[in-house]
């Protein structure tokens, strides 16, 4: 009787273990020190970060809820199509909206249903569509 409690405490330890092991293998690796480096150094104090030229000035997605509101809500879609993307990034102040193509190149989206977002898809620098969702 002896012997079988030890042993299910040994195997009840060795289960705790391996589940420990496998809790510690799936948290995130920590990440290291923030450095500046010359791409995110601000180019002058008033001067945000460095950007690239394929990077649009608000980002690749625009923030919702913004005090102005969605500016672009009083033009329709179509609108944008065939605008630059600095202008059509610059139009969307304010409004949900996300890049889904450039150039052929597929970005990542969610499946989730917003009907005030707009995806975009770029070609040659310049609105080719326009998708709500």
């Amino acid at each position: 009787m002896l012997f079988m409690l030890r042993q299910r405490a040994l195997h009840t330890l060795a289960f705790a273990a391996a589940i420990g092991a496998l809790g510690a293998g799936c948290a995130a690796p920590s990440a290291p020190p923030a450095t500046a480096t010359d791409a995110t150094k601000p180019a002058s104090p008033t001067q945000g970060p460095a950007q690239s030229p394929t990077q649009s000035p608000t980002g690749p997605q625009g923030a919702r809820g913004t005090p102005e509101g969605c500016q672009a809500d009083k033009l329709g879609d179509d609108s944008l199509v065939g605008k630059t993307e600095a202008e059509a990034a610059a139009m969307l102040q304010g409004c949900a909206w996300r890049l889904g193509e450039r150039d052929g190149q597929q970005y990542p989206g969610t499946m989730d249903y917003n009907p005030q977002r707009r995806t975009l898809g770029i070609t040659s620098g310049k609105v080719a569509w326009v998708r709500r969702g």
